[in-house]
């Protein structure tokens, strides 16, 4: 389809796909005749986007025009949809309109099921941290377009040192591919352990410390946090949806659930087998307890929300989520 609508929160992601897209439509030499980047926050901007769209090719390889930040999925006028359906289903088989944007397009706005229908349309959303089986799938994604071939603990360590972060993915793999020089050799636990920074330490391992009421350690790991410039407001959701997790688990157990299939749908856990992990950790609670941490991580949130200090509410709530794990 000559019309592409790439949305979601992971920028770094949506900026990395332009570029494929990029160097597979365009020609290098025609490139300042054949490429325009628009920014679509006005309705002017998105007018002179779909004209342009609609502009012959000059030279060789193919015309990209690239409508940025577009909030037509948002806000879309009857005179702007109206261009939408003169324009779209009419691009020149060679000319391609571009549609980025960071929110999620309204379903309910005629423009979004127009583009849907329209438009080939790819999510660039963040994976929830807490899910390590869908980050871990997207650090075999990203290592194969990279080239590069890691064994299944090279790609769980990995996971579990870059989390969500796309931009440090491609990062860390870059510099896996420079140290195998290319060669088909495999990238194995040991050359993730050398290489990977050490000091990436995640919300996950956040969650682990407090489970275990290393209250020290959980100390030294939010501070580390806020220095790399996390977002608190992220540290917590992480947090929020691990001890969610771990308590569903714990309910589903005490009430005699046998069935690891159905303890992991209720909890949204893709990999059954991670129960087993899963229930070592959590085999001195019980759901009581669990459930407790849930409300302290909620006023958490709210406090957040209001503008408090981080490092110093994020310590107190580390300290109380603590103490009420060990009583």
């Amino acid at each position: 389809m000559p019309t592409i609508f790439y949305w979601g929160e992971d920028e770094f992601a949506i900026n990395q796909a332009v570029k494929n897209l990029q160097a597979k439509l365009l020609d290098p030499h025609w490139i300042q005749f054949n490429y325009d980047k628009i920014n679509g926050d006005r309705n002017e901007a998105i007018i002179e986007a779909l004209n342009q769209a609609m502009t012959p090719v000059f030279g060789m390889g193919n015309r990209l025009v690239w409508l940025a930040d577009t909030v037509i999925c948002q806000q879309c006028s009857e005179d702007i949809f109206q261009e939408l359906q003169r324009t779209l289903p009419n691009l020149p088989e060679n000319s391609y309109l571009l549609l980025t944007s960071a929110k999620k397009p309204d379903s309910r706005l005629k423009s979004s099921k127009f583009i849907q229908n329209q438009a080939e349309v790819k999510e660039f959303e963040l994976i929830p941290p807490w899910k390590v089986e869908e980050i871990a799938q997207r650090v075999r994604e990203i290592a194969k377009e990279v080239g590069v071939k890691l064994t299944h603990d090279a790609i769980e360590l990995l996971a579990e040192s870059v989390g969500n972060n796309s931009r440090l993915l491609w990062m860390e793999l870059e510099k896996l591919r420079l140290f195998k020089n290319n060669s088909a050799g495999t990238i194995d636990k040991k050359d993730i352990l050398s290489l990977v920074n050490a000091s990436n330490q995640s919300s996950l391992q956040l969650a682990s410390a407090i489970l275990k009421r290393e209250t020290g350690k959980a100390l030294e790991l939010v501070n580390e946090l806020l220095n790399r410039n996390e977002n608190p407001l992220a540290i917590t959701a992480t947090l929020g949806g691990q001890f969610r997790t771990w308590a569903i688990v714990k309910l589903k157990i005490e009430e005699g659930e046998k069935d690891d299939k159905n303890i992991a749908a209720a909890a949204e856990i893709a990999n059954p087998k991670r129960l087993y992990f899963i229930r070592k950790e959590i085999q001195s609670f019980s759901s009581k307890q669990l459930l407790a941490t849930l409300p302290i991580l909620l006023e958490l949130e709210y406090r957040l929300k209001r503008g408090a200090e981080p490092l110093a509410t994020l310590q107190t709530k580390i300290i109380e989520l603590c103490c009420l794990l060990v009583s």
